[in-house]
């Protein structure tokens, strides 16, 4: 969920991250990834740039580090070279400071050594690290013991020649002048030359000394002063930690956080601010598709002191404004409180260790254009394409991983306040779009009756199973079940169009989530997917439009906007904002973040008209909030995705083979293991195959249905053959004079030409030549009544059944049960031969 909060690195320890450089006054601050290592400070465009283009870099040994504000801060050298750089917040600014000033506290001392040992060692390389300092230091210290030693030794023979000297000179006093004499004046002699030898010994064991100490006096005075500076700063790292410990607590006690200044970065009004992402930075190759200026439809300022003052005795007074009187806890009291179900409480058991890489995509080259030139205007799903646009997984994997953050439905089922609970459900939807940034590659369409499940009660407690219900019009149905309380269940068919510069994705259909033990159901949609730059220059990815999610046992209702990205927006790239209300319209919770970064949400404690006007001159809600609550971030992708297709670590795992899945899971699909393998060509002969495979089950299907068609409705078929033959649309038909087929269900009208085996159909709806027809339902299912099919061929989903659902109204596809059991059984006779 959120990005993995690094703990402060220790000096000598690589430090990695995004932040925002300052460029000039047309493009503003520009995301660039910034590399902190061995006392350089260096930044790239992108973490592809890392291994063979530097856009600069800084030697932290002379460089100054001032902070501006909150998030910005300033790192020059002494005029040459400034940068000026801005964080994602005050959190990740502090994180990056520290590690500054640590490796610039270590540059400063490596330098000081290189400096004052040139001439009397040579220094350890710089690999060696602490240990060959260590060894220098411990060589050191012996060589000084051995002459303190030295010392030691001649004091003791000054002393004895000394005394012995002291004791001739006594003797020669009482001597009188004589033969004696000569030999007295001798021995004094020769002691006082023994004692001038020793002294001269002494002098220069003294001098050795003092030169050695003077020798490193210098360098241990720098590195003592070093360790002394770096100590205040720890200390006062120390101290600012501790300070946020206690804002924290204060923060949780009276239920603040973030600034909301941050939480709403679009009130920031010091100079232009970026997108984040990497759109932005490849100016001279993408093509961007303004889009009018958004106009946010609402406003938030921080709320009035007297809301943040409540001290810990205050907190049930909080909660049973959130409306929970009967003594349950709060969303943060839940969030920090301790899950009995978590993977830390529970049993150790084994679990399977997933896989981490898959095989590099290979670099091939292909003219995109002799392929696209004379699909413009085609659906999508008819357009036969090699798997050169692909990504080694199917639509109906891509689907699974919707579920990447699924702990937001888990801590959404904890949540006692419906309201609550609404904030993790939006906060779930936009996670699900956080994994398409970087993919541009193609999902494989999925065959009929290619099924894919996801195991993972063991790991994380849910299990999921995908089956495409449906192949003209493509259509994949999902139901995921938890053992901690939540159902997520949704069909999802997608209208695709091609219009030479950019390509549209409308999924439609309907996202179901029931909560077991509230019993509360929530329904939305997805928003429209577009990939700009299909012909020429670097293709990126954007999400627009809007969602209303609704609980339709309480009424409350979410809207979430996405904004589209627009160039000339001061805005922040891919924002996404919403607003929590209840069934009266009454605002409870403001939503706001970014689709592939994280999301927040502020407690509105009032509201009122009277901000600027809108775009239709209608005065926008102000909504005075409390200090803004993360509630969910993106996890950073693994190491090396850019050349894995851009895989999270979900998707890395999704292809992997395992045991008992059924025979249609997309796992043994051949031509998607070829391409994963980076056998393309070979992959590309498979599709083929298969594909030719399928439509000719497709037109057996056809033959049977029409075999098995009855008089009456064959008699029916002639008159709807007159009709259309009466009708304009026959006259002006380019398929006049071609074979026209009726559907055996009065509800669909299909043309269908036998030269196109891609099975190109023009369907419409009989209501326009027949009048209304209302379908003979049912009332039959836990679900609603059973829908007719109107599909030519009359295929039946294996696993779900279609249904109407009592909640929407739409039909749609139901998991009717029988697919987990098989795999215990391990009995898939059932299932059909599609591969």
């Amino acid at each position: 969920m959120s990005e993995p909060k690094a703990p402060t690195p220790a000096p000598g320890d690589t430090y990695k991250g995004w932040l925002f450089k300052w460029t000039n006054y047309i493009k503003g601050y520009q995301r660039r990834w910034f590399v902190l290592s061995n006392g350089l400070l260096s930044y790239y465009r992108t973490q592809a740039e890392m291994g063979h283009t530097c856009r600069g870099t800084i030697n932290l040994a002379t460089a100054n580090i001032a902070v501006e504000d909150s998030c910005n801060f300033v790192i020059s050298n002494g005029g040459t070279q400034t940068y000026h750089l801005k964080a994602s917040s005050e959190v990740e600014r502090q994180r990056w400071i520290t590690a500054l000033e640590l490796a610039k506290a270590k540059a400063f001392r490596m330098q000081a050594e290189s400096d004052d040992s040139g001439d009397d060692s040579t220094p350890p390389a710089a690999g060696q690290g602490a240990g060959s300092r260590n060894s220098e230091v411990q060589s050191t210290l012996r060589t000084l013991g051995s002459k303190v030693e030295d010392l030691s030794t001649c004091n003791d023979l000054i002393a004895k020649h000394g005394s012995a000297l002291q004791r001739s000179l006594s003797e020669l006093e009482g001597v009188r002048l004589g033969g004696e004499t000569s030999e007295k004046i001798r021995q004094v002699t020769e002691r006082a030359t023994l004692f001038r030898i020793t002294s001269n010994a002494m002098i220069n064991a003294c001098r050795d000394f003092l030169a050695l100490a003077q020798t490193h006096s210098k360098r241990w005075q720098k590195a003592l002063q070093a360790e002394r500076e770096q100590r205040v700063r720890l200390e006062e790292t120390l101290e600012q930690l501790a300070k946020q410990h206690n804002h924290l607590e204060r923060a949780f006690r009276g239920a603040t956080v973030l600034p909301a200044s941050q939480s709403n970065p679009a009130i920031d009004s010091k100079g232009p601010v970026s997108g984040k992402g990497d759109a932005s930075d490849e100016d001279e190759e993408n093509e961007f598709f303004d889009a009018c200026e958004d106009v946010q439809e609402f406003i938030t300022v921080p709320a009035d002191p007297k809301y943040h003052r409540r001290s810990g005795s205050n907190v049930s007074g909080i909660s049973s404004e959130l409306g929970m009187d009967d003594g349950t806890t709060s969303l943060d009291e839940q969030s920090l409180a301790s899950n009995p179900e978590s993977p830390q409480s529970q049993e150790l058991v084994p679990v399977r260790k997933r896989r981490t890489r898959i095989p590099d995509k290979p670099n091939y080259s292909l003219n995109l254009w002799s392929i696209m030139k004379n699909c413009i205007g085609k659906e999508l799903s008819k357009i036969p394409m090699p798997v050169n646009f692909n990504e080694p997984l199917s639509m109906l994997q891509r689907l699974s991983e919707d579920l990447e953050y699924y702990e937001l439905l888990d801590r959404a089922a904890k949540c006692q306040s419906s309201l609550e609970q609404m904030c993790y459900v939006a906060a779930f939807t936009v996670s699900s779009y956080s994994t398409t940034v970087h993919r541009t590659g193609k999902p494989f369409n999925p065959l009929l009756g290619e099924t894919f499940e996801l195991d993972r009660v063991q790991e994380s407690g849910y299990r999921s199973l995908c089956e495409q219900v449906s192949h003209h019009p493509p259509a994949a149905a999902h139901h995921a079940i938890s053992e901690r309380g939540w159902t997520l269940r949704q069909e999802i068919a997608l209208a695709s169009k091609f219009r030479g510069k950019y390509l549209s994705i409308m999924p439609l259909g309907s996202i179901h989530c029931i909560f077991e033990k509230s019993t509360n159901h929530y329904t939305w949609k997805k928003v429209t997917t577009t990939v700009h730059n299909i012909i020429v220059g670097k293709l990126w990815i954007d999400q627009s439009g809007e969602i209303d999610v609704v609980n339709h046992k309480t009424g409350d209702r979410c809207h979430l906007k996405f904004a589209p990205y627009s160039y000339f927006s001061r805005d922040v790239a891919r924002k996404v904002t919403g607003v929590v209300t209840d069934k009266d319209g009454k605002a409870h919770y403001v939503l706001s973040g970014t689709w592939d970064e994280k999301m927040e949400y502020s407690r509105v404690m009032q509201s009122s008209r009277g901000g600027e006007n809108g775009a239709d001159g209608r005065q926008k809600t102000v909504y005075q909030t409390l200090k803004a609550k993360e509630l969910w971030r993106k996890t950073p992708l693994p190491e090396g995705a850019e050349n894995m297709y851009y895989f999270s670590t979900l998707a890395l795992t999704l292809n992997e083979l395992e045991e008992g899945v059924a025979p249609t899971d997309s796992r043994r699909r051949p031509d998607q293991r070829l391409m994963e393998q980076g056998r393309w060509e070979e992959a590309n002969a498979e599709k083929q195959r298969l594909e030719e495979k399928q439509r000719t089950v497709r037109r057996e299907r056809e033959r049977e249905a029409n075999r098995a068609a009855s008089p009456s409705e064959e008699g029916k078929e002639s008159a709807d053959r007159v009709l259309i033959e009466d009708s304009p649309l026959a006259s002006d038909s380019p398929l006049k004079s071609e074979e026209v087929e009726i559907a055996s269900e009065p509800s669909e009208t299909t043309y269908k030409t036998d030269t196109d085996e891609t099975s190109s159909d023009l369907s419409l709806s009989t209501e326009t030549l027949h009048g209304s027809h209302p379908p003979a339902y049912s009332m039959e299912g836990p679900y609603g009544a059973p829908v007719k099919s109107g599909h030519q061929d009359n295929y039946k989903s294996m696993w779900f059944e279609q249904l109407v659902d009592p909640v929407t109204g739409e039909p749609t596809h139901i998991y009717k049960g029988g697919y987990w059991e098989a795999k215990e059984q391990g009995n898939w006779d059932s299932c059909p031969d599609i591969f």
